[in-house]
């Protein structure tokens, strides 16, 4: 379901559908102005088979706006072009076309890399037959799917000459931003769930009425 912003009398209101009134003053919205005029908010997930070459990210179990409570385990894939996902757990590599439908999707090449375009799929299937990711080698917390998905990254950039990057460099550079993202939506999503507006009072210089 969507989720609209509405701000009216120093407060942003978020809701699934346009009020007529302000729920915090009672005061009809109709010519409140362009400030009062709804606006969308973006969705922070996506489908990942519409996410060619990119690192995902969703639930292990269910999905973010499917009762997630920010706590429970996370799976992370790769995709080709053709966003299939490769993805690694206890069972050895996975090559998946559904399961991915409302993720957190990082892109991982850039447009005007050709070369790279064109190698993306045959580098992916190459890496993910190597005997690292055979089903036995899986450890939950040092040997998973993020390691997989990194250590694939990894493999890129060196093939660039680039520097490689750390769990926690990648983590704090790529991941950290779209998750966070991805919590503020889940929380008004949790919200809008069981009540019909969220209000946040806006802070003195974003105030307007």
């Amino acid at each position: 379901a969507a989720i609209l912003r509405v701000r009216h009398c120093r407060t942003d209101i978020f809701c699934p559908r346009p009020p007529q009134r302000c729920p915090a003053c009672g005061c009809p919205l109709r010519g409140a102005g362009l400030a009062a005029a709804p606006v969308r908010l973006p969705s922070p997930f996506r489908q990942g088979r519409r996410q060619p070459r990119a690192f995902l990210l969703r639930p292990t179990a269910g999905t973010f706006l499917g009762g997630y409570d920010g706590k429970s385990d996370l799976h992370v894939g790769i995709t080709n072009n053709h966003g299939v996902v490769y993805n690694y757990d206890e069972e050895g590599i996975h090559r998946a076309e559904t399961g991915w439908e409302q993720c957190i999707s990082i892109p991982l090449v850039q447009p005007d890399m050709f070369g790279l375009l064109q190698e993306w799929d045959k580098l992916l299937e190459e890496f993910s037959v190597g005997e690292a990711w055979l089903p036995h080698r899986y450890e939950e917390h040092d040997h998973n799917c993020y390691t997989y998905a990194l250590a694939f990254i990894n493999s890129v950039l060196t093939a660039q000459g680039k520097r490689q990057m750390s769990k926690s460099e990648f983590t704090e550079k790529f991941v950290i931003p779209q998750t966070k993202k991805a919590s503020k939506y889940i929380t008004l999503h949790q919200e809008l769930t069981a009540n019909d507006f969220y209000i946040v009072l806006l802070p003195d210089q974003e105030k307007q009425c």
